[in-house]
């Protein structure tokens, strides 16, 4: 009967819309989500981890990442579960897309002093390829901590920290996005420097160069605005600049 049952659940996920499946997995988030939490008080900070990070050969691990924009104030930060096995390449993406990146831009993982980079026949460089080694073999402990760089350009590092490894959960369809704090900064507007000038444009409408900082972000940009749904959303999809 329970069989049964799994497969007409299976079933009738197959013919959800993307919209859909994205509220389900909300929904089956939602009590997980607490229970990840709840010893922290706060979704800020991840609850103390009770797990050793080491089960036995063959269990499908998965990593709590914390994901922090660096010389940004006030703090712009997301919480992501992922599969151990996901590459550094396929990692990226999600990051790109939780982050609220558009990609397009060249971005690089550098780990302890190793750098590992999207592979380019026309560049000669020292860089591992980033597809072939996985999340659980670069930081395999937990407080395992990388930097994530996006947009040379600008300028965007991240840090990557391990909070928490622990046997996947069934129920639960992986990449997750468990909670975050504000906005992306917008691509191209010029790094942290950039960035810290268009909030500061925002806040003073006196501000001499109101109008050229406001034409860098999207109308009816919030600064403050983090939304749990379109991050979850955004983990898998495509970015808008990609391949570019």
């Amino acid at each position: 009967m329970a069989d049964a049952q799994r497969t007409h659940e299976e079933a009738l996920v197959t013919h959800m819309s993307k919209e859909d499946r994205v509220h389900a997995q909300l929904e089956l988030l939602a009590d997980f989500r607490v229970k990840t939490i709840k010893a922290a008080g706060s979704p800020e900070t991840a609850p103390e981890a009770v797990e050793s990070g080491v089960y036995p050969e063959g269990t499908e691990t998965v990593h709590q990442l914390k994901i922090t924009l660096r010389s940004v104030k006030p703090p712009v930060w997301r919480r992501i579960q992922v599969v151990s096995n996901t590459s550094l390449g396929e990692l990226s993406h999600m990051l790109e897309g939780v982050m609220g990146w558009h990609g397009g831009h060249l971005h690089a993982f550098d780990v302890d002093g190793t750098d590992y980079s999207p592979p380019d026949p026309d560049w000669d460089s020292d860089d591992l390829d980033e597809n072939n080694y996985r999340l659980g073999d670069v930081l395999p402990t937990l407080g395992a901590k990388m930097t994530w760089d996006y947009d040379f350009g600008d300028g965007w590092r991240h840090n990557v920290l391990v909070e928490a490894i622990t046997p996947a959960e069934s129920e639960l369809t992986y990449p997750l996005c468990l909670a975050g704090k504000r906005a992306c900064p917008p691509d191209d507007c010029g790094g942290p420097w950039g960035y810290a000038e268009i909030l500061r444009a925002l806040q003073d409408p006196n501000h001499p160069d109101r109008d050229d900082f406001l034409a860098m972000v999207p109308m009816g940009f919030d600064p403050g605005r983090f939304d749990l749904q379109q991050g979850q959303a955004a983990l898998g999809a495509p970015r808008p600049l990609e391949g570019w």
